[in-house]
């Protein structure tokens, strides 16, 4: 490898980085609060709130050891000649530079994927066991890996192909191709997933006819929202944690709510977590995040295009012969600086659109309590920090902080006539 101003670029973004992660974890740590915040007096109690600290400072110091192995990892094979080491194997295959590319590419994924590996066995059967909330068994746990292999390699590898295809030979104009076969991977994604591809990892059923079932398409009907089905995803198959989702566009969108939600709300507060997803279709909120997404794309294509050829970019990593398969993969750790920066953005964007369908799910169901209990019900069973210091906040929060979106909500019902 050559010292040069890539090199102190990327190790200046890969420290930082880490460091300001580093910095928003340990004020984290140092901002949890020993006494239950007022608030919340009645809804938890001592001993959910002191095993809700145990469980931030558990998954917070797991955390900092991951991160940190990761980036020791990372130098450690980058000072050590391992990039170039990797790409004299691929190039030494023979497989043209699509084939080659894949190799060198999916070699790295392959050995991030087996490095995480023992991080993720520890988060679960070990913190997640710990605290009551595992339920996923050693055949579920293999079962998530392989279908997960499969998927990346049906659809994952063939868009990669394509974009290393388009790099090698459309030449100033790749990147728009680049963009183009990626916006169209997404939308496919948005189509699919729905249907074809969470069914493979978790069983989806419509919810029994039943009070809560006429409540929520009687919700449905009345806030003019097509929705011919609610579904019940089995999260307890994995967890005891509790969650409800909205994904997908036109006849593929699907609101669904954990076996776990259900089983420890009341029909009002369901509908309220309903009416709260809702709220993200009717404010627009999944078509901007996915044309958010596309922009990002084209950016980052664009900015790849600039970075592709620079002889200097291969040099700090070491290796001799530019091809776009390693520029591919250069320029995504130069890119890292970008990536945080544009994550910052996109969190505050998503902890906007929550307050928006909090607001959204109180104005179409006439009132806030209920959102509110079901929220701090599910604060308590998924043993949710209560008070996260800004900086966490800041970096790592797609949703307010529950004080946040509480008094949100009390603003909304106190501005109701």
């Amino acid at each position: 490898m050559t010292f040069n101003v890539y090199t102190l670029v990327i190790l200046g973004a890969l420290v930082g980085g880490n460091l300001l992660q580093l910095l928003g974890d340990l004020l984290n740590l140092r901002h949890l609060d020993p006494q239950l915040p007022e608030e919340f007096r009645g809804d938890w109690d001592d001993d959910a709130y002191a095993r809700s600290q145990a469980y931030t400072r558990e998954c917070t110091r797991f955390g900092l050891v991951r991160s940190g192995f990761d980036l020791i990892v990372l130098l450690c094979f980058w000072f050590a000649g391992g990039f170039g080491w990797l790409a004299a194997w691929a190039l030494g295959l023979g497989w043209g530079s699509v084939g080659t590319g894949l190799a060198f590419i999916g070699a790295l994924s392959l050995g991030s994927r087996l490095l995480a590996l023992p991080f993720q066995l520890y988060s679960i059967f070990v913190i997640e066991e710990r605290f009551g909330f595992n339920r996923t068994s050693a055949a579920t746990f293999w079962s998530d890996q392989a279908k997960g292999l499969v998927v990346t390699l049906l659809l994952a590898v063939p868009l990669l192909a394509a974009i290393l295809a388009f790099l090698e030979s459309a030449g100033p104009a790749a990147w728009l191709w680049c963009w183009f076969a990626t916006t169209a991977f997404l939308l496919l994604a948005l189509v699919i997933g729905p249907t074809w591809i969470m069914p493979l990892f978790n069983k989806f059923r419509p919810l029994e006819e039943g009070e809560l079932r006429a409540a929520l398409l009687a919700y449905a009907q009345s806030a003019r929202f097509p929705l011919d089905d609610v579904y019940v995803m089995d999260g307890s198959k994995r967890s005891t944690k509790a969650n409800a989702f909205f994904t997908g566009f036109g006849r593929n969108k699907r609101v669904a709510l954990f076996d776990t939600l259900i089983a420890s709300q009341s029909t009002d507060e369901l509908v309220a977590v309903v009416a709260h997803e809702v709220g993200h279709y009717k404010r627009h909120h999944i078509l901007l995040r996915a044309l958010v997404s596309i922009a990002h794309f084209g950016l980052l294509f664009w900015l790849l295009s600039l970075f592709l050829d620079r002889v200097g970019l291969f040099a700090a990593f070491g290796v001799a012969e530019p091809s776009v398969w390693a520029g591919l993969v250069f320029f995504m750790i130069l890119y890292s600086p970008v990536e945080l920066a544009l994550s910052l953005v996109s969190n505050a964007f998503s902890r906007r659109n929550e307050l928006e369908a909090d607001e959204f799910a109180a104005r179409t169901t006439g009132g806030v309590e209920p959102l509110i209990s079901a929220l701090k019900k599910l604060s308590a069973e998924n043993l949710s920090n209560l008070t996260p210091h800004p900086l966490h906040v800041l970096l790592h929060h797609s949703h307010p902080p529950l004080w946040r979106r509480i008094a949100a909500l009390r603003t909304t019902a106190a501005a109701q006539p």
